[in-house]
């Protein structure tokens, strides 16, 4: 039988088909899957999953002066808490610390400014140092409303130099929940 260009290609399409069909081979449990459904004791208030603070101007003279700016509230508001479940929660921040500030939040490389990080703190003025489990607040049933503040800290070597860079600022840090 002599092979038209046609039938070759058809005869090479069939040989590649036997081959792919015949190098299948099903393996027999080879995925496992496991995991842990847990109860929390509360859930972070429906829209406050993404915290947004804005800290406005902040003048390079002022940080000079005082090293740092004033703080900036802001909260975590939990709710449906249910203290049969936990009776107390610890915050921890993560992010990309500043090599200059242990402990404070790095700007995001996208920043214009320059020789100042983003710190963290209670209320009361406690540091909540990055990276770190944050003291224990106790939890209401219902809702509890935990007070943190941020604030913007000049770099040692940027102040002592005067050498902190103007622009726009950001940066990004999530916080892990650990009730107990």
């Amino acid at each position: 039988m002599k092979m038209t260009p046609r039938r070759r290609w058809a005869t090479a399409g069939l040989l590649l088909f036997s081959l792919g069909a015949s190098g299948m081979v099903r393996a027999a449990d080879n995925l496992y899957m496991h995991g842990a459904l847990v109860a929390e004791p509360c859930v972070i208030q429906p829209g406050d999953e993404d915290i947004q603070l804005d800290f406005g101007t902040v003048v390079d003279k002022y940080l000079y002066l005082n090293q740092r700016t004033l703080s900036q509230p802001f909260e975590l508001r939990l709710s449906e808490c249910d203290l049969s479940l936990g009776k107390t929660v610890s915050i921890t921040f993560k992010g990309e610390e500043n090599p200059q500030l242990p402990g404070l939040l790095a700007l995001a490389a996208s920043s214009e400014a320059s020789g100042i990080a983003i710190g963290m703190e209670t209320a009361q003025g406690r540091p909540l140092p990055l990276n770190s489990a944050g003291g224990k607040y106790p939890l209401q049933n219902g809702s509890t409303v935990i007070a943190v503040q941020a604030y913007v800290r000049g770099e040692p070597e940027a102040l002592a130099k005067k050498t902190i860079g103007r622009g726009a600022f950001n940066a990004i840090a999530t916080f892990n929940l650990d009730y107990q």
